[in-house]
């Protein structure tokens, strides 16, 4: 399982950068970070029953070295014990390969990077709408979405910035925060974005005379 490594320090850091990136525009800018957006366990089950299936099929070639070495250990042997030793192995080859699969490196093998980039994208949309981002005033306001496990951001864009800001804009924006989660120094890199949208922000919204912060300067910390 993937670990969000934020402290206090690098959460205030954040918090200040969101508030001076919006301190010359009427756009927003809200962050959240998640361990993971799905938590793929029926790939990591799949996974686990294939390798289950490889190992009982290679296993068959060894019946009779593996029931030679049973009738040499029990003096009753009947062909019941040979059945519960596949039985009960195989089932100790798909446990230990299930819980091998919780591991964020493996889930990354197994699961493809066009699954994850839609649980993704999914999770995000559900943040920008439960987290009141496309409620703004004057449809505003931009979500920063970054997935630890899956390695990837989205960023999503109000239909008031969309149609200002072409979607191609953002792009050297997320592949910035992208590196900072390859490199483990997500806080720098998200700093840097952060201050990067608000100064596209500040081109084509400027701050208006009424404007209010109408969302948290706080980067949402997720837990699913």
């Amino acid at each position: 399982m993937p670990k969000l490594k934020l402290k206090q320090d690098d959460l205030k850091k954040i918090s200040s950068a969101v508030k001076k990136a919006e301190s010359k525009t009427s756009g927003e800018i809200a962050t959240a970070i998640i361990k993971e957006s799905y938590n793929y366990a029926v790939n990591e089950l799949l996974f686990a029953v294939i390798v289950g299936f490889v190992y009982f099929v290679v296993m068959m070639f060894f019946a009779g070295n593996i029931e030679n070495r049973l009738q040499s250990l029990f003096w009753d042997y009947h062909i019941g014990y040979l059945l519960i030793f596949y039985g009960f192995s195989t089932f100790l080859m798909i446990a230990l390969f299930y819980f091998l699969g919780n591991i964020s490196s493996i889930d990354r093998l197994i699961v493809s990077k066009k699954i994850m980039q839609q649980k993704v994208k999914e999770r995000a949309l559900r943040h920008f709408m439960e987290s009141g981002v496309y409620n703004t005033k004057d449809r505003t306001g931009i979500l920063i979405f970054i997935s630890i496990l899956e390695k990837r951001v989205e960023l999503l864009a109000d239909s008031g910035i969309n149609e200002n800001i072409p979607p191609e804009k953002w792009q050297s924006i997320v592949d910035n925060i992208i590196l900072g989660i390859k490199k483990k120094n997500v806080t720098s890199h998200l700093i840097e974005s952060i201050n990067e949208c608000g100064e596209l922000l500040t081109e084509h919204f400027p701050i208006q005379a009424d404007d209010i912060n109408e969302l948290s300067d706080e980067i949402d910390i997720l837990e699913k």
